[in-house]
């Protein structure tokens, strides 16, 4: 850590108060420190770091990748700086922090599950950032480091995913457009309408105004709702249409075909064959 002051620069170690090396931690790194009145600079590393203030408030200058935040800095203040980037802090008081860096393939692994492409996930810095449920985490993290008898690695693992998984959320933090979904209202519309009319043919435009949604937007937000495009939903929908009819033996497969909403009956036959690995013939006589 170093400290400045006009454009002298003065050597000056914060100091560790805790730490978790040598606790066998992996993807998350956590230090407590005590960290001297004045100007700071730290650079950019290959972790995301959080500074998570504790203790009497203190009046903070604090700058990152163009952005700047003057404010008294309070109990359980949050500062959140991407990999790669630095930043300076200037306090008029000493402080205590707990320093939290996490590994980014850790948000990946999280983002990804999520069902979003990580190579998309983009965090922002954010300055003084209030989040009771980080907070809460970081409580966590700090309670273990002040344990004599540290728990097993994998009770800090669980501490780092979890602030992952708070951070996807963060307000003004990471580039989350690619998460949109429909609301579940929305949803629910779709679907019941997709139900309702699979006997015939289907729009995406009447689909669109049933959502209240551009076709631009049904294109983009039915794949990340449903699991699949409009026309493979609808299809696989069908299918499962035509194998209960089948299967209640009440209409002939070629009614069958256009109650489901096929062209035909060899229509019908492909598509079966194709999703469910069965033809129609094979479907009847599993009621004999």
């Amino acid at each position: 850590m170093d400290r400045y002051i006009g454009t002298a620069r003065v050597a000056e170690q914060a100091s560790i108060l805790l730490t978790s090396a040598g606790r066998g931690w992996h993807s998350l790194e956590a230090e407590f420190l005590r960290i001297p009145r004045g100007r700071h600079h730290v650079g950019g590393g290959e972790m995301h770091r959080l500074g998570i203030h504790f203790g009497t408030p203190v009046n903070a200058d604090c700058r990152s990748d163009g952005r700047r935040s003057r404010r008294v800095q309070k109990h359980g203040d949050i500062d959140v700086i991407p990999a790669g980037l630095d930043g300076s802090w200037e306090d008029d008081a000493a402080c205590t922090i707990l320093r939290l860096r996490l590994a980014p393939a850790l948000l990946s692994k999280v983002a990804e599950e999520l069902d979003g492409p990580p190579s998309r996930f983009a965090l922002r810095p954010v300055f003084q950032l209030r989040d009771p449920r980080i907070e809460a985490i970081a409580a966590a993290i700090k309670a273990e480091l002040e344990a004599d008898i540290p728990s097993d690695p994998l009770y800090a693992q669980s501490l780092g995913q979890a602030l992952a998984a708070r951070l996807l959320a963060i307000p003004d933090g990471p580039d989350l457009s690619w998460l949109a979904r429909l609301s579940p209202r929305q949803h629910r519309l779709l679907a019941d309408f997709i139900e309702s009319h699979l006997d015939r043919s289907l729009s995406l435009a009447e689909l669109a105004e049933t959502a209240g949604l551009g076709l631009s937007q049904l294109k983009q937000l039915f794949p990340r709702s449903f699991g699949m495009p409009v026309h493979q939903y609808v299809v696989r929908r069908r299918v499962e249409r035509a194998r209960a009819l089948l299967l209640a033996g009440d209409m002939p497969m070629s009614e069958v075909a256009l109650a489901a909403g096929f062209a035909h009956q060899s229509h019908m036959a492909t598509w079966m064959r194709r999703l469910i690995g069965m033809t129609p013939g094979e479907i009847l006589r599993q009621r004999l």
